[in-house]
Protein backbone atom coordinates (compact mmCIF):
# COMPACT_ATOMS: atom_id res chain seq x y z
CA UNK A 1 0.00 0.00 0.00
CA UNK A 2 1.23 3.21 -0.60
CA UNK A 3 2.02 6.34 1.63
CA UNK A 4 1.28 10.17 1.89
CA UNK A 5 3.45 12.37 2.10
CA UNK A 6 3.74 12.94 6.39
CA UNK A 7 4.03 8.94 6.33
CA UNK A 8 7.27 8.82 3.99
CA UNK A 9 9.02 11.47 5.96
CA UNK A 10 7.94 9.77 9.71
CA UNK A 11 9.73 6.60 7.47
CA UNK A 12 12.65 7.76 6.78
CA UNK A 13 13.32 9.47 10.11
CA UNK A 14 12.59 6.01 11.72
CA UNK A 15 15.04 4.27 9.55
CA UNK A 16 12.08 2.20 7.89
CA UNK A 17 11.10 1.29 4.47
CA UNK A 18 7.56 2.14 5.16
CA UNK A 19 4.61 2.82 8.06
CA UNK A 20 1.15 2.49 8.33
CA UNK A 21 -1.75 4.94 9.94
CA UNK A 22 -1.82 3.83 13.56
CA UNK A 23 1.88 2.65 13.87
CA UNK A 24 3.43 3.76 16.87
CA UNK A 25 7.32 4.70 15.73
CA UNK A 26 10.45 6.21 17.49
CA UNK A 27 11.64 9.40 14.88
CA UNK A 28 15.05 11.00 14.57
CA UNK A 29 14.59 14.90 15.01
CA UNK A 30 16.03 17.90 12.49
CA UNK A 31 14.58 20.50 15.19
CA UNK A 32 12.89 21.19 18.50
CA UNK A 33 11.17 24.23 19.34
CA UNK A 34 10.22 26.06 22.38
CA UNK A 35 8.96 29.35 23.59
CA UNK A 36 9.48 31.61 26.70
CA UNK A 37 6.50 29.59 28.55
CA UNK A 38 7.19 25.84 27.73
CA UNK A 39 10.55 26.02 27.69
CA UNK A 40 10.86 26.81 31.16
CA UNK A 41 8.99 23.36 31.63
CA UNK A 42 11.24 21.70 29.42
CA UNK A 43 13.90 22.73 30.85
CA UNK A 44 12.91 21.83 34.62
CA UNK A 45 12.07 18.33 33.72
CA UNK A 46 15.50 18.28 32.35
CA UNK A 47 17.20 19.19 35.69
CA UNK A 48 14.86 17.05 37.73
CA UNK A 49 15.94 13.91 35.35
CA UNK A 50 19.53 15.02 36.23
CA UNK A 51 20.22 15.32 32.29
CA UNK A 52 22.86 17.68 31.61
CA UNK A 53 23.70 17.97 27.65
CA UNK A 54 21.34 18.42 24.37
CA UNK A 55 22.19 16.73 21.51
CA UNK A 56 22.60 19.03 19.55
CA UNK A 57 22.89 22.66 19.93
CA UNK A 58 22.29 24.01 16.13
CA UNK A 59 19.04 21.95 16.27
CA UNK A 60 17.50 23.29 19.17
CA UNK A 61 15.46 26.78 18.67
CA UNK A 62 14.41 29.00 21.77
CA UNK A 63 11.98 31.81 20.76
CA UNK A 64 10.94 34.38 23.07
CA UNK A 65 7.82 35.43 21.61
CA UNK A 66 4.75 35.05 24.02
CA UNK A 67 5.19 37.59 26.71
CA UNK A 68 8.33 39.47 24.67
CA UNK A 69 9.40 42.06 25.57
CA UNK A 70 8.87 41.10 29.13
CA UNK A 71 5.18 41.93 30.78
CA UNK A 72 6.03 41.73 34.03
CA UNK A 73 8.71 39.54 36.75
CA UNK A 74 7.13 36.20 36.33
CA UNK A 75 7.65 36.66 32.06
CA UNK A 76 10.84 38.23 32.94
CA UNK A 77 12.38 35.29 35.47
CA UNK A 78 10.96 32.93 32.75
CA UNK A 79 12.62 34.31 29.66
CA UNK A 80 15.63 34.77 32.11
CA UNK A 81 15.94 30.90 32.82
CA UNK A 82 15.92 30.11 29.22
CA UNK A 83 18.14 32.40 28.54
CA UNK A 84 20.47 30.81 31.06
CA UNK A 85 19.93 27.89 29.63
CA UNK A 86 20.70 29.03 25.89
CA UNK A 87 24.16 30.04 27.23
CA UNK A 88 25.40 27.30 29.37
CA UNK A 89 24.83 24.78 26.22
CA UNK A 90 25.58 27.52 23.59
CA UNK A 91 21.99 26.76 22.18
CA UNK A 92 22.76 28.19 18.13
CA UNK A 93 19.35 29.39 17.53
CA UNK A 94 18.41 31.45 20.88
CA UNK A 95 16.08 34.56 19.87
CA UNK A 96 15.13 37.43 22.30
CA UNK A 97 15.08 41.28 21.85
CA UNK A 98 16.87 42.64 18.90
CA UNK A 99 16.50 38.98 16.88
CA UNK A 100 13.48 38.02 18.28
CA UNK A 101 9.87 37.34 16.70
CA UNK A 102 7.13 35.16 16.93
CA UNK A 103 8.59 31.89 16.58
CA UNK A 104 6.21 30.13 13.26
CA UNK A 105 6.84 33.09 11.14
CA UNK A 106 10.53 33.25 12.46
CA UNK A 107 11.99 29.29 11.99
CA UNK A 108 10.92 29.80 8.24
CA UNK A 109 12.63 33.25 7.81
CA UNK A 110 15.35 31.85 9.11
CA UNK A 111 16.05 28.52 6.99
CA UNK A 112 16.04 26.96 10.25
CA UNK A 113 13.16 24.43 8.73
CA UNK A 114 13.50 22.61 5.07
CA UNK A 115 11.75 20.53 2.99
CA UNK A 116 11.30 16.96 4.21
CA UNK A 117 12.00 17.49 7.94
CA UNK A 118 10.94 16.21 11.18
CA UNK A 119 10.03 19.08 13.43
CA UNK A 120 8.25 19.38 16.65
CA UNK A 121 8.10 22.19 18.96
CA UNK A 122 6.68 23.17 22.38
CA UNK A 123 3.50 25.12 20.46
CA UNK A 124 0.69 23.59 19.20
CA UNK A 125 0.70 25.75 15.73
CA UNK A 126 3.92 24.14 14.83
CA UNK A 127 2.01 22.20 11.86
CA UNK A 128 2.81 25.89 10.52
CA UNK A 129 6.01 24.25 8.92
CA UNK A 130 4.06 21.51 6.86
CA UNK A 131 3.92 24.50 4.49
CA UNK A 132 7.35 23.71 3.05
CA UNK A 133 6.45 20.17 3.05
CA UNK A 134 8.25 19.41 5.87
CA UNK A 135 6.67 17.38 8.59
CA UNK A 136 5.93 19.58 12.37
CA UNK A 137 3.66 19.17 14.90
CA UNK A 138 3.07 19.98 18.26
CA UNK A 139 3.87 18.01 21.53
CA UNK A 140 4.09 18.86 25.15
CA UNK A 141 6.66 20.50 27.22
CA UNK A 142 7.99 17.07 28.75
CA UNK A 143 8.01 15.71 25.09
CA UNK A 144 9.81 18.69 24.17
CA UNK A 145 12.47 17.72 27.13
CA UNK A 146 12.92 14.25 25.70
CA UNK A 147 13.77 15.33 22.29
CA UNK A 148 16.17 18.45 23.50
CA UNK A 149 18.19 15.34 25.39
CA UNK A 150 17.98 12.90 23.11
CA UNK A 151 17.22 14.13 19.58
CA UNK A 152 14.42 11.50 19.36
CA UNK A 153 10.68 11.43 20.00
CA UNK A 154 7.63 8.77 19.39
CA UNK A 155 4.62 9.32 16.97
CA UNK A 156 1.48 7.17 15.85
CA UNK A 157 1.44 7.41 12.17
CA UNK A 158 -1.63 9.49 11.53
CA UNK A 159 -4.05 8.97 8.74
CA UNK A 160 -4.48 11.37 6.22
CA UNK A 161 -7.46 13.50 4.23
CA UNK A 162 -6.76 15.14 1.08
CA UNK A 163 -7.59 18.51 0.00
CA UNK A 164 -7.97 18.97 -3.70
CA UNK A 165 -7.32 22.31 -4.27
CA UNK A 166 -8.50 23.92 -7.78
CA UNK A 167 -8.71 27.78 -9.22
CA UNK A 168 -7.34 30.49 -8.18
CA UNK A 169 -8.19 32.82 -5.61
CA UNK A 170 -9.91 36.25 -6.36
CA UNK A 171 -10.13 39.44 -5.22
CA UNK A 172 -9.19 40.13 -1.42
CA UNK A 173 -9.37 36.22 -0.86
CA UNK A 174 -5.95 34.34 0.73
CA UNK A 175 -5.01 31.64 2.64
CA UNK A 176 -6.66 32.89 5.91
CA UNK A 177 -9.94 32.66 3.79
CA UNK A 178 -8.98 28.91 2.84
CA UNK A 179 -8.22 27.65 6.41
CA UNK A 180 -11.84 29.28 7.36
CA UNK A 181 -13.96 27.64 4.94
CA UNK A 182 -12.34 24.13 5.28
CA UNK A 183 -12.51 24.35 9.40
CA UNK A 184 -15.85 26.01 8.69
CA UNK A 185 -17.07 22.76 6.48
CA UNK A 186 -15.37 19.77 8.43
CA UNK A 187 -15.45 21.46 11.87
CA UNK A 188 -12.99 22.08 14.61
CA UNK A 189 -12.37 17.99 15.08
CA UNK A 190 -13.30 17.06 11.68
CA UNK A 191 -9.32 16.02 11.18
CA UNK A 192 -8.68 15.13 14.88
CA UNK A 193 -5.43 13.29 14.54
CA UNK A 194 -5.07 13.56 10.69
CA UNK A 195 -2.25 14.82 8.67
CA UNK A 196 -4.40 17.07 6.07
CA UNK A 197 -2.79 17.22 3.27
CA UNK A 198 -2.87 19.97 0.25
CA UNK A 199 -2.72 19.22 -3.64
CA UNK A 200 -4.03 19.79 -6.63
CA UNK A 201 -3.61 22.13 -9.90
CA UNK A 202 -4.85 25.37 -6.87
CA UNK A 203 -1.68 25.17 -5.15
CA UNK A 204 0.45 26.78 -7.70
CA UNK A 205 -1.96 30.15 -6.97
CA UNK A 206 -1.30 30.54 -3.24
CA UNK A 207 2.19 32.28 -2.08
CA UNK A 208 4.29 30.33 0.54
CA UNK A 209 2.29 33.21 3.04
CA UNK A 210 -0.62 32.18 2.32
CA UNK A 211 0.36 28.17 2.90
CA UNK A 212 2.02 29.37 6.37
CA UNK A 213 -1.39 30.78 7.19
CA UNK A 214 -3.06 27.58 6.02
CA UNK A 215 -0.93 24.98 7.85
CA UNK A 216 -0.60 26.86 10.78
CA UNK A 217 -4.20 26.30 11.64
CA UNK A 218 -4.64 22.76 10.43
CA UNK A 219 -4.53 22.47 14.63
CA UNK A 220 -7.37 24.16 14.50
CA UNK A 221 -9.41 21.63 12.94
CA UNK A 222 -7.71 19.33 15.70
CA UNK A 223 -4.99 17.84 12.88
CA UNK A 224 -1.73 16.54 14.04
CA UNK A 225 0.02 18.31 10.69
CA UNK A 226 -0.98 20.50 7.54
CA UNK A 227 1.78 19.67 4.63
CA UNK A 228 1.67 21.00 0.73
CA UNK A 229 3.70 19.51 -2.06
CA UNK A 230 7.21 21.00 -2.94
CA UNK A 231 6.97 23.14 -5.92
CA UNK A 232 8.45 26.01 -7.67
CA UNK A 233 6.84 28.32 -5.05
CA UNK A 234 8.87 26.15 -1.96
CA UNK A 235 12.05 26.02 -3.99
CA UNK A 236 12.06 29.82 -4.39
CA UNK A 237 11.15 30.65 -1.19
CA UNK A 238 14.10 28.10 0.49
CA UNK A 239 17.02 29.15 -2.19
CA UNK A 240 19.50 30.75 -0.29
CA UNK A 241 17.72 30.34 3.06
CA UNK A 242 17.32 26.47 4.09
CA UNK A 243 20.14 25.60 6.28
CA UNK A 244 19.51 21.70 5.35
CA UNK A 245 19.58 20.40 2.21
CA UNK A 246 15.66 19.66 1.31
CA UNK A 247 14.54 16.12 0.55
CA UNK A 248 11.44 15.95 -1.16
CA UNK A 249 8.84 13.50 -0.52
CA UNK A 250 5.61 13.25 -2.75
CA UNK A 251 2.41 10.88 -2.15
CA UNK A 252 2.26 7.62 -3.79
CA UNK A 253 -0.52 7.48 -6.46
CA UNK A 254 -2.37 4.23 -4.09
CA UNK A 255 -1.63 5.93 -0.97
CA UNK A 256 -4.81 5.97 1.06
CA UNK A 257 -6.71 8.43 2.32
CA UNK A 258 -9.85 8.80 5.15
CA UNK A 259 -11.41 11.02 2.55
CA UNK A 260 -11.29 13.70 -0.36
CA UNK A 261 -12.45 17.04 -0.50
CA UNK A 262 -12.00 19.21 -3.59
CA UNK A 263 -12.05 22.94 -3.25
CA UNK A 264 -12.64 25.67 -6.06
CA UNK A 265 -10.41 28.77 -4.89
CA UNK A 266 -11.63 31.00 -7.43
CA UNK A 267 -15.63 30.50 -5.54
CA UNK A 268 -14.24 31.14 -2.13
CA UNK A 269 -15.24 34.71 -0.46
CA UNK A 270 -13.33 36.45 2.57
CA UNK A 271 -14.78 34.30 5.45
CA UNK A 272 -15.04 35.46 9.05
CA UNK A 273 -15.09 32.82 11.98
CA UNK A 274 -17.86 34.32 14.79
CA UNK A 275 -17.29 33.17 18.62
CA UNK A 276 -16.19 30.96 19.70
CA UNK A 277 -15.38 28.27 17.68
CA UNK A 278 -13.43 29.04 14.38
CA UNK A 279 -15.59 26.69 12.76
CA UNK A 280 -18.37 29.24 12.99
CA UNK A 281 -17.95 30.29 9.75
CA UNK A 282 -19.67 32.83 7.53
CA UNK A 283 -19.14 34.61 4.38
CA UNK A 284 -18.68 38.87 4.26
CA UNK A 285 -21.76 38.35 2.25
CA UNK A 286 -23.41 36.51 5.15
CA UNK A 287 -22.85 39.24 7.35
CA UNK A 288 -24.68 42.84 7.65
CA UNK A 289 -23.03 45.80 7.01
CA UNK A 290 -23.82 47.57 10.57
CA UNK A 291 -24.25 43.67 12.04
CA UNK A 292 -21.17 43.62 14.23
CA UNK A 293 -19.92 46.37 15.79
CA UNK A 294 -16.43 46.43 16.76
CA UNK A 295 -13.86 47.73 19.56
CA UNK A 296 -10.78 46.53 18.27
CA UNK A 297 -8.44 45.07 15.44
CA UNK A 298 -5.56 43.26 15.52
CA UNK A 299 -3.42 42.31 12.32
CA UNK A 300 -0.55 40.19 13.27
CA UNK A 301 0.15 36.88 14.92
CA UNK A 302 2.08 33.39 13.71
CA UNK A 303 -0.86 33.32 11.54
CA UNK A 304 -0.97 36.55 9.69
CA UNK A 305 1.92 38.95 10.91
CA UNK A 306 3.94 38.10 7.45
CA UNK A 307 4.90 41.04 4.60
CA UNK A 308 1.85 39.93 2.57
CA UNK A 309 -0.27 40.32 5.55
CA UNK A 310 0.68 43.77 6.22
CA UNK A 311 0.80 45.01 2.99
CA UNK A 312 -2.58 44.18 2.17
CA UNK A 313 -3.48 45.93 5.90
CA UNK A 314 -1.81 48.46 4.14
CA UNK A 315 -3.72 48.43 0.48
CA UNK A 316 -7.09 48.92 2.82
CA UNK A 317 -5.98 51.88 5.39
CA UNK A 318 -3.90 53.62 2.40
CA UNK A 319 -5.59 57.33 2.79
CA UNK A 320 -8.52 56.22 5.29
CA UNK A 321 -8.94 56.36 9.22
CA UNK A 322 -9.52 54.29 11.85
CA UNK A 323 -12.73 54.63 13.27
CA UNK A 324 -12.65 56.68 16.30
CA UNK A 325 -13.52 54.23 18.82
CA UNK A 326 -11.52 51.44 17.73
CA UNK A 327 -8.39 50.62 18.75
CA UNK A 328 -6.17 49.36 15.66
CA UNK A 329 -2.98 47.00 16.88
CA UNK A 330 -0.65 46.06 14.02
CA UNK A 331 2.06 43.59 14.84
CA UNK A 332 4.40 42.50 12.33
CA UNK A 333 5.97 38.65 12.68
CA UNK A 334 9.53 39.30 13.22
CA UNK A 335 12.59 42.12 12.84
CA UNK A 336 12.96 41.43 9.09
CA UNK A 337 9.24 41.85 8.23
CA UNK A 338 9.32 45.19 10.72
CA UNK A 339 11.93 46.31 8.42
CA UNK A 340 11.24 45.73 5.21
CA UNK A 341 7.53 47.25 6.04
CA UNK A 342 8.97 50.52 7.51
CA UNK A 343 11.04 50.58 4.60
CA UNK A 344 7.89 50.26 1.42
CA UNK A 345 6.53 52.75 3.94
CA UNK A 346 3.27 50.28 5.30
CA UNK A 347 4.63 51.80 8.79
CA UNK A 348 3.94 54.99 7.80
CA UNK A 349 0.40 54.20 6.28
CA UNK A 350 -0.50 52.38 9.32
CA UNK A 351 -0.02 55.15 11.68
CA UNK A 352 -0.96 57.79 10.03
CA UNK A 353 -4.10 56.10 9.55
CA UNK A 354 -4.66 56.22 13.46
CA UNK A 355 -3.37 52.62 14.26
CA UNK A 356 -0.22 51.40 16.00
CA UNK A 357 2.54 49.15 15.30
CA UNK A 358 4.00 46.96 18.16
CA UNK A 359 7.16 45.23 18.47
CA UNK A 360 7.42 41.51 16.91
CA UNK A 361 5.34 39.36 19.54
CA UNK A 362 2.37 37.07 19.78
CA UNK A 363 0.93 40.10 21.91
CA UNK A 364 -2.96 39.75 23.10
CA UNK A 365 -3.22 36.55 20.50
CA UNK A 366 -3.21 34.21 23.79
CA UNK A 367 -3.94 37.12 26.21
CA UNK A 368 -0.96 37.78 26.89
CA UNK A 369 -0.25 41.75 26.21
CA UNK A 370 -0.96 44.49 24.43
CA UNK A 371 -4.27 44.73 23.14
CA UNK A 372 -6.22 42.36 26.02
CA UNK A 373 -10.16 42.69 25.76
CA UNK A 374 -12.24 44.36 28.52
CA UNK A 375 -15.74 43.21 29.47
CA UNK A 376 -18.20 42.64 26.92
CA UNK A 377 -15.59 44.06 24.03
CA UNK A 378 -15.67 43.13 20.38
CA UNK A 379 -12.23 42.32 18.41
CA UNK A 380 -11.74 41.10 14.72
CA UNK A 381 -8.44 39.46 14.60
CA UNK A 382 -6.16 37.84 11.63
CA UNK A 383 -5.34 35.94 14.83
CA UNK A 384 -5.97 31.86 14.84
CA UNK A 385 -8.37 31.08 17.81
CA UNK A 386 -11.76 33.32 19.28
CA UNK A 387 -12.12 30.73 22.23
CA UNK A 388 -13.97 32.08 25.60
CA UNK A 389 -11.63 34.25 27.18
CA UNK A 390 -8.58 33.93 24.42
CA UNK A 391 -8.09 37.71 24.55
CA UNK A 392 -9.23 38.83 27.84
CA UNK A 393 -12.45 38.97 29.79
CA UNK A 394 -14.52 35.78 29.34
CA UNK A 395 -17.53 37.64 28.49
CA UNK A 396 -15.42 39.48 25.31
CA UNK A 397 -15.94 37.94 21.46
CA UNK A 398 -13.19 37.34 18.76
CA UNK A 399 -13.97 37.52 15.23
CA UNK A 400 -11.32 35.58 13.64
CA UNK A 401 -10.62 36.72 9.82
CA UNK A 402 -8.30 37.77 7.07
CA UNK A 403 -5.33 40.99 7.00
CA UNK A 404 -8.13 43.06 4.57
CA UNK A 405 -11.41 42.37 6.59
CA UNK A 406 -9.62 43.68 10.02
CA UNK A 407 -7.60 46.72 8.38
CA UNK A 408 -11.73 47.47 6.40
CA UNK A 409 -13.63 46.78 9.85
CA UNK A 410 -11.24 49.22 11.90
CA UNK A 411 -11.96 51.59 9.39
CA UNK A 412 -15.89 51.77 9.61
CA UNK A 413 -15.78 50.24 13.06
CA UNK A 414 -18.49 47.36 11.97
CA UNK A 415 -16.70 43.85 10.64
CA UNK A 416 -16.75 44.58 6.86
CA UNK A 417 -16.52 43.23 3.63
CA UNK A 418 -13.33 45.10 1.99
CA UNK A 419 -14.41 45.37 -1.70
CA UNK A 420 -17.52 47.49 -0.37
CA UNK A 421 -15.17 50.40 0.75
Amino acid sequence: MGMTMTQKILAAHAGLDSVTAGQLIEAKLDLVLGNDITSPVAINELEKAGVDKIFDREKIALVMDHFTPNKDIKAAQQVKKVRTFAKKYDVLNYFDVGQMGIEHALLPEQGLVSPGDCVIGADSHTCTYGALGAFSTGVGSTDMAAGMATGRTWFKVPSAIKFVLTGKPQGWVTGKDVILHIIGMIGVDGARYKSMEFTGDGVKNLSMDSRLCIANMAIEAGAKNGIFPVDEVTEEYCKDRCRRAPVVYTADSDAEYDETYTIDLSKLRPTVAFPHLPENTRTVDEIGRNEVKIDQSVIGSCTNGRLEDLRAAAAILKGRKVANDVRCIVIPGTQTIYLQAMREGLLETFIEAGAIVSTPTCGPCLGGHMGILAENEKAVSTTNRNFIGRMGHITSEIYLASPAVAAASAVTGYITDPDTL
